[in-house]
């Protein structure tokens, strides 16, 4: 839709002058700056919302001394319509609408003016004050009043103290109501017929991955394809995950390909239910019982729905690199993530969210051949609703767990309600066949901190066992103590009975029952060779599928299977340590179990700090590996900027011991290049522990086109080089986009003949030749402004506007246009017949009547839109009121199939209707 109907559609002035000449800027700027000083004590700024409503009423004013104007003698222009700030033209505009400075939508917005010379204001109208959603109780007879359109209703003649300011660069109608007068819709509340379903599109995200090793005469070479596939039709969306990978071997000769069907379904919101519904492959939120893997129906809340104000999770998994190493993250034992890291410590924030429960087994596989594995819990916390709100969920399918060779039919109900702002009710049951259980829990938040706490009962009958039943306790704490400035983001404690089994645990143990094996059963550790990997017999089915990818079931080993945990607790602490005294923190877990003795303890200890612009920190680490070995681990970095500039590289160090693999230090210099840090690079050195002395590369590219990265590294009998690229496609009703990876909500931009130009919302991505360009994540059914930079453009081309803003549903892909303008772009010196300047202030139209620009001091015009030659037409006003106007034609020469990056310049001779006209 065209944002300006009927009104001037000039653009603001910080577009205008981005590209002028510095004489034509300075006569510009000097005009607008004497009216914006002269008009400094009358007020703010009409530039600000606050100051926008006067602009538009005519208070701001302004006068002009034609004696700094160039030619003043001659100029006997009427500049009284520029006495008056911002001249705002009577029309149509579309406006995003702002209520208290929150967006409520955008709207056609009429604007008349009360005479001839006043600027025009905003008019109130029935679909307005709707928008607005205000209460209409108190305004008896305002539906007939605001349906008049003969009438200019301002909101102020209603509402004492309300206005309503209009920003003209920006397109924005700022409504100012009192607090009394205001409905009772919260903070950040977006009214969901303003949510965007987006367009008919396919979409895929690919990460590909290739990472080649060769070390002790054998080449090793691991591949992997993600690929993340959708289709949206309307409000309904088809996804489906799969990932292929390759292992191919010169030291046997082995090869290896394996596909990966990790999820697929279809999803669509209720946003009358505030809920999600998903059909096919899902993970169970975990807020309530532990999170499982279903192929069925799922009904459940989603909180996004809720206002910003009112809104109540995958984890980072973090570790250290020794070399350029491969990093896989498997959940129940699916690899869901593969990327190569470079040395010294890594973070990966980037994993699709598959559910709250579950804990991630990740491998390190270093350029040496060393593997290490270790596991990064994820569970939820305290779960506190506000007063009010209720969460539900509704399950049922076949229960999805890649160590069964026989998946049983789950059915799964939950529901929790805030009662006040002390209790938080939840309740639920799951069953299956042969095992139900049931779950009633309260959280409380207390001035000691946030307190849940639940029982879970379980029944399940095992063929060829007596009945198994228990429970489970579970309790969660979290607390931030302003006085010490401590954060305890988790404690939370578990007791379990030995009769305790959870769903998936019970449906485990029937099925090794189905296939004649006991569950329970318990032999001393051994040590076997699975697939060339050694295992021991206690590994859990998660850590022998991390080894070896093939479930507990197919290995044929004897002894304990399933490991019922009978204690566990978790522990995040973190303590600032004042201004200057860094910050301490803990993590840590401990399990014990019925069928095991001893005690699994694994924790994390570090301090960090800076000073000035060196950041430092120690830790010291706990971890057991899948062949009960502990490994305590100590770790120093340190930080250094080389300086000060936007590309300055920083050169970092760090050393680490380990009884296990020894003392090891690396020193590393990483930096970014290009305007918008598009380009990464690094260099490492390392010496000690069992890699030995070793050097490596790496550097990466952020196009508009994807991200692409490469590394190569050697040292004491190894090598290793590696390369990835990740990207999307998008196919959309105007064609075929390429872009960055995206989320699951995204967005396309079309600005037609932009070329070239940046999206601010996005490093590297850029409007491609047919005018598209992705967003790659957007925020559903919350404000998304989208920018575009229109620095670089060519000057044939005009934005009506810079940004734009949506509210898109989750899983849709959004169209945005921006409106453009394409034409030449001309300085025009213009001389009356008798050689005086056109006079200051004077309007240039087309042929058609439309406004091209004005004419500035010395009789300079910027006009744009034109073609290669016309006619064009001044009008002006004299101090008498008499109108007056000429003509001149102008020529530019042909162009070749650059666009220029100045703009071009032409001399002509203005000529009133009554004399022939003539070129000058």
């Amino acid at each position: 839709m065209n944002r300006l109907q009927g009104a001037d559609d000039r653009l603001p002035a910080q577009v205008r002058l981005q590209h002028c000449r510095p004489l034509l800027c300075a006569a510009v700027a000097m005009a607008m700056a004497t009216g914006q000083v002269l008009a400094a004590d009358a007020g703010p700024s009409a530039a600000t919302p606050d100051g926008a409503d006067a602009a538009a009423s005519g208070s701001l004013d302004a006068s002009f001394d034609r004696s700094l104007l160039s030619g003043a003698g001659n100029n006997t222009t009427d500049l009284s319509r520029f006495e008056h700030g911002n001249v705002v033209l009577p029309g149509v505009y579309n406006l995003d609408v702002y209520l208290n400075r929150s967006w409520v939508g955008r709207k056609d917005v009429r604007f008349a003016a009360p005479s001839p010379q006043a600027s025009a204001t905003p008019c109130l109208d029935n679909a307005l004050f709707a928008q607005l959603a205000l209460p209409t109780s108190r305004f008896a007879g305002l539906e007939t009043k605001l349906a008049d359109p003969t009438i200019c209703v301002d909101i102020a003649q209603l509402i004492p103290d309300a206005k309503m300011s209009f920003d003209m660069g920006n397109l924005r109608l700022d409504v100012s109501v009192p607090q009394a007068y205001m409905g009772h819709a919260p903070r950040g509340y977006v009214a969901p017929e303003y949510w965007d379903e987006g367009v008919v599109a396919g979409l895929l995200n690919y990460n590909l991955n290739s990472y080649r090793s060769r070390a002790q005469g054998r080449t090793q070479t691991n591949s992997y394809l993600g690929l993340n596939a959708g289709l949206n039709l309307g409000a309904w969306h088809l996804r489906q995950d799969s990932t292929v990978s390759w292992q191919a071997s010169s030291g046997d000769g082995t090869s290896r390909r394996h596909w990966q069907n990790i999820r697929s379904y279809i999803q669509r919101d209720l946003p009358a239910w505030r809920a999600q519904l998903t059909l096919g492959d899902s993970y169970t939120d975990g807020q309530v019982f532990d999170s499982f893997s279903i192929r069925g129906v799922q009904l459940a809340s989603d909180d996004r729905m809720l206002p910003t104000s009112m809104r109540g999770y995958a984890p980072v998994v973090r570790g250290v690199a020794q070399t350029n190493a491969l990093v896989v993250v498997r959940q129940n034992g699916v690899q869901i993530y593969q990327t190569t890291v470079a040395p010294g410590p890594f973070a990966i924030n980037d994993l699709y969210p598959t559910g709250y429960g579950g804990s991630l087994d990740v491998t390190v596989t270093e350029a040496d051949g060393r593997v290490r594995t270790f596991s990064v819990p994820y569970a939820s916390v305290a779960q506190l609703l506000r007063p009010g709100i209720t969460r539900f969920g509704l399950v049922a399918g076949r229960l999805r767990e890649i160590s069964l060779s026989h998946e049983p039919d789950v059915a799964q109900a939950t529901l929790q309600r805030g009662f006040s702002n002390l209790l938080t009710g939840y309740a639920g049951v799951e069953g299956s066949q042969g095992y139900q259980a049931a779950l009633l829990g309260a959280a409380l938040n207390t001035r000691y901190g946030a307190l849940a706490m639940d029982v879970t009962h379980s029944r399940a009958r095992v063929p060829g066992l007596s009945l198994q039943s228990g429970q489970s306790v579970r309790l969660s704490y979290s607390k931030i103590l302003p006085q010490t400035d401590t954060s305890l983001t988790v404690a939370a404690y578990r007791y379990s009975t030995s009769g305790y089994l959870s769903l998936t645990d019970a449906a485990l143990a029937r099925d090794y029952a189905r296939r004649g094996l006991d569950a329970f059963s318990y032999v001393a550790p051994s040590t076997q060779t699975i697939d060339g990997v050694q295992a021991t017999s206690l590994l859990t089915a998660e850590q022998r599928a991390a080894l070896t990818g093939n479930p507990l079931s197919d290995t044929g080993l004897s002894g304990t299977r399933l490991q019922r945990r009978r204690n566990r607790f978790d522990l995040t602490l973190s303590q600032n340590l004042g201004e200057r005294g860094g910050t301490l923190y803990i993590t840590g877990s401990a399990n014990d179990y019925w069928d095991r003795r001893g005690t699994d303890t694994q924790f994390q200890l570090g301090y960090n700090n800076s000073f000035h612009r060196v950041t430092f920190g120690v830790s010291a680490s706990r971890t057991r590996d899948p062949f009960d070995r502990y490994d305590n681990e100590y770790f120093f970095n340190l930080s250094v900027p080389l300086g000060e500039g936007a590309h300055a590289p920083t050169m970092m160090f760090n050393a680490n011991y380990s009884p296990v693999q020894g003392d090891s230090q690396q020193a590393l210099l990483s930096g970014t290049l290009g305007d918008a840090n598009q380009y990464n690079y690094g260099a490492a050195v390392s010496r000690g522990g069992s890699a030995g002395n070793s050097g490596s590369l790496q550097g990466g590219y952020r196009s508009s086109y994807g991200l692409a990265n490469a590394s190569i590294g050697a040292g004491q009998g190894y090598s290793q080089v590696s390369a990835g690229f990740s990207g999307a496609i998008v196919a959309h009703p105007g064609g075929v986009t390429f872009g960055q990876p995206m989320g699951d909500t995204a967005g396309i931009v079309y600005v037609p003949g932009a070329a070239g130009a940046r999206l601010q919302n996005a490093v590297g991505a850029r409007v491609d030749a047919h005018g598209y360009a992705l967003v790659p994540y957007l925020s559903p059914y919350t404000l998304n402004t989208i920018q575009i930079d229109p620095k670089g453009l060519s000057l044939d081309v005009q934005l009506d506007a810079t940004s734009a803003q949506v509210v898109p549903h989750a899983g849709a892909l959004v169209m945005l246009k921006f409106k453009t303008h394409n034409g030449r772009a001309l300085i025009v010196r213009t001389r009356l017949v008798d050689g005086a300047p056109l006079p200051f202030g004077a309007q240039v139209f087309d042929e058609s009547g439309q406004p091209l620009g004005m004419v500035g001091q010395g009789g300079q015009a910027l006009v744009r839109g034109v073609g290669q030659s016309g006619l064009l037409t001044a009008r002006w006003r004299d101090d008498d009121g008499t109108d007056r106007s000429c003509s001149f034609h102008y020529q530019s020469p042909p162009r070749g199939k650059h666009k220029p990056v100045a703009y071009e310049e032409t001399s002509a001779t203005c000529m009133s209707a009554d004399m022939p006209p003539g070129n000058g």
